[in-house]
């Protein structure tokens, strides 16, 4: 399932507009957001503080990112995927998510420090203990921040936030998709640290993949 625009693990608001975009993402990740939710205008600039252009500009960026709908004289909402829209994006995301352990993995092996993964993933660990989801969501994003800046590779800020994963986690959200994503963010991060690229390629595939079975079993139900 964006700025860091999808994931948002990269920049920081530096305008109105990238208040409202990253404000809304964070919202959808930790489920204030929810698809098909209507987005009123008024309402949103009043909730951030801006002007009702800052806001039409960023869903404007929302919808070009694949994240927001538009509709004519209708306002706009939050995407919902279908079925298939859904495992699309996580075909895209198995790709990108082991090339991301990958180049991680790589740094680590050139002498990359390690201190920002090992700290990222121990604040994963503790949000995952306090069961509290919203911490959860804030702290995978801390977790892909810190493999995004150890990889060093501009092609991967670039292209990873366009993935909608967010709207994914938004819209499924079975009870045993938190444990299968810390198990294998540990798995994946142990193999980074170790800066194994072929293991850390393959950990984060497979933790994609994980995800995707844990998501057609419940569409199945």
């Amino acid at each position: 399932m964006p700025a860091v625009r999808s994931e948002s693990v990269i920049d920081t608001p530096e305008t109105a507009a990238d208040t409202v975009f990253h404000g809304i993402v964070q919202a959808l990740a930790q489920q204030r957001f929810v698809p098909g939710q209507r987005l009123v205008e008024v309402d949103l600039a009043a909730q951030f503080g801006v002007s009702r252009a800052s806001v039409r500009e960023a869903l404007q960026r929302l919808a070009a990112e694949g994240l927001v709908e538009l509709f004519r004289n209708k306002g706009a909402a939050i995407r919902t995927l279908s079925a298939q829209e859904t495992l699309d994006v996580l075909d895209v995301a198995e790709r990108i998510t082991g090339l991301l352990a990958r180049s991680a993995a790589r740094a680590i092996a050139g002498g990359a420090a390690r201190a920002p993964i090992v700290g990222a993933l121990a604040r994963l660990d503790e949000a995952d203990r306090s069961q509290d989801a919203e911490t959860f969501a804030g702290a995978r994003r801390g977790l892909y921040r810190a493999l995004l800046i150890t990889s060093g590779s501009r092609e991967l800020r670039r292209l990873l936030p366009s993935i909608n994963m967010p709207i994914v986690y938004a819209q499924h959200r079975p009870a045993a998709l938190q444990q299968v994503r810390m198990r294998d963010y540990q798995a994946m991060c142990e193999a980074i640290l170790a800066g194994d690229e072929a293991a850390a390629d393959a950990a984060g595939m497979q933790h994609v993949r994980n995800v995707r079975a844990v998501i057609v079993h419940s569409l199945d139900r």
